[in-house]
């Protein structure tokens, strides 16, 4: 269930189906690097500004779903204009910042995403450049990345399939606004 908060920037509304907490797991594959199962968490809120700030902690899983040991981790900012143009400003734990410009699809939660600039430390392994691709399909949030770096042309690397994490709070929420004889919802 998508809901608007009514403290939500107006400017945000388009990006709504992407505030809450999300969870589940995905496969990571990259040349150089551990292919692997992965779990995720990730995180979108609002504090009413015209951002959406964004977290995300992913895992590396055994064969039996437990975790191993973190895998990556980002935060960052999530702005949309008026014409549906996506920025996005992003910091990763391996010493990698980065800027991402794309745009909401027409008519559907989809969001294309291509990096503008990316910046690195020393320390950080070498990237030049990446895509995302995120959508919302039937209630679950599901995401691809693309990267390329000087030796590996532009390929995907990662993807998950998130589920949105409910508390018992929302659970009160939604059982309050089901109408009294309990069944009308369903006619």
């Amino acid at each position: 269930m998508i809901e608007i908060p009514s403290d939500l920037h107006k400017d945000l509304v388009p990006l709504v189906f992407l505030l809450g907490d999300w969870a589940g797991a995905g496969v990571h594959d990259f040349p150089g690097a551990e292919k692997c199962n992965f779990g995720q968490e990730v995180s979108f809120t609002h504090d009413g500004r015209d951002f959406l700030e964004y977290q995300s902690h992913t895992w590396v899983l055994d064969n039996d779903g437990n975790k191993v040991r973190p895998l990556e981790s980002e935060h960052g900012f999530w702005r949309v204009d008026a014409n549906r143009k996506v920025e996005v400003t992003m910091t990763r734990d391996d010493g990698v910042i980065e800027i991402w410009y794309g745009e909401l699809a027409d008519q559907k939660p989809q969001i294309d995403l291509v990096t503008d600039a990316v910046a690195r430390t020393a320390a950080s392994r070498p990237y030049t450049g990446g895509k995302r691709l995120y959508g919302y399909v039937k209630s679950d949030l599901m995401w691809v990345g693309e990267k390329q770096t000087p030796e590996v042309e532009l390929r995907p690397y990662m993807s998950a399939h998130l589920k949105k994490v409910v508390t018992p709070e929302d659970v009160e929420r939604w059982a309050k606004a089901l109408p009294d004889d309990g069944i009308a919802f369903f006619k």
